[in-house]
């Protein structure tokens, strides 16, 4: 089978490997799509995503959607339309045993925060166990259904906010996951939306997608105190300063973009004056089963996809979805 590889900083390869057979309780799927989500890219260009560094080759993907191919069981015919939560859990810790996102030792497709690395979803062929496959409906295209995974990112952030149903919403940063978690939010009754970002790309796609409002923060200041809840997509300290200031009295923040692990420049004064309640989102627990019925649903989400382009052209795939401001969510077609 066709796999796109990264061997290291800047080293990828589209190589044959051997198909892969399932053993116990595996499913193996013939993958449509897979997208390129930000850890992929810095697996790509750095090396490493964080303190994950690539130390072999490693199929890059989480974001997948393709059709059964062999359930040695026989309980999933070949062709079934399905996507996949990317996750496998680890060690219920008490406290959390009803977050199996947060047990330690877990893993997560297209992943080196494992060894031997998880291999991920872009490749013609993909193992997974069967807890992970979700069956499509047929009315969902698969090309719609590669967004499952992200899309329910943001609506894990919603969740932790207690919903956002008559609110003010921010949403801040309008790459993929920022334009995805606006949807889940118009979706979820929000009276009002507003994204921002710094370039103009990203804000006319949030505007394309029914936001109310949108704000490029490098020339217009947020105003003050003007949201019930903030998400925050892009994980820049600025703009987490700026969405601390916009939140109103007692509101929501909600952290969705990834932050180094390092000391930054945040200021705390605004989260203390306001009592702000402020939660780490991190991945989701299920809301891939809420992303897969909300896709079905409202096939305008789709337009968050701008570019896709086959499995041969990876190297070009990944050079289009580094620029944010001429693409948002950009799949590769196996």
């Amino acid at each position: 089978m066709r796999a796109v590889v990264i061997n290291g900083k800047e080293d990828l390869e589209v190589v044959e490997v051997p198909d892969p057979e399932p053993g116990p309780n595996q499913v193996r799927l013939r993958i449509a799509y897979a997208g390129i989500c930000g850890s992929d890219l810095h697996y790509y260009y750095e090396g490493a995503n964080g303190a994950f560094v690539v130390r072999e080759p490693l199929v890059p993907g989480h974001e997948v959607s393709g059709t059964v191919d062999l359930d040695p069981s026989g309980q999933l015919a070949p062709g079934t339309p399905v996507t996949v939560h990317p996750a496998t859990f680890g060690e219920q810790r008490p406290g959390i045993e009803d977050r199996p996102h947060l047990w330690p030792g877990g893993a997560y497709l297209g992943s080196a925060s494992t060894w031997p690395h998880t291999q991920g979803g872009m490749s013609e062929l993909l193992l997974v166990d069967r807890s992970m496959v979700r069956v499509l409906p047929r009315s969902l295209p698969l090309r719609r259904a590669a967004l499952a995974e992200p899309l329910a990112v943001g609506l894990h952030g919603i969740t932790l906010a207690g919903g956002v149903d008559g609110a003010r919403v921010l949403v801040t940063g309008s790459g993929p996951i920022g334009l995805l978690t606006a949807a889940a939010a118009l979706a979820g009754g929000a009276a009002q939306v507003t994204a921002t970002d710094v370039l103009p790309g990203p804000l006319e796609r949030a505007r394309a997608l029914g936001v109310h409002r949108t704000v490029d923060v490098s020339a217009e200041e947020l105003p003050a105190e003007a949201y019930d809840v903030v998400l925050e997509c892009s994980g820049v300290p600025a703009s987490i300063n700026a969405a601390f200031r916009a939140a109103r009295r007692a509101g929501v923040h909600v952290q969705l973009g990834m932050v180094p692990d390092e000391p930054k420049g945040i200021n705390l004064a605004p989260m203390i004056s306001k009592e702000l309640t402020v939660l780490g989102s991190f991945r989701f627990k299920d809301e891939i089963d809420a992303a897969v019925a909300l896709l079905d649903a409202r096939p305008e989400i789709e337009q968050v996809v701008t570019h896709e382009l086959p499995a041969d052209r990876a190297l070009e795939a990944f050079a289009v979805a580094r620029d944010s401001q001429a693409s948002g969510k950009v799949l590769v077609a196996l």
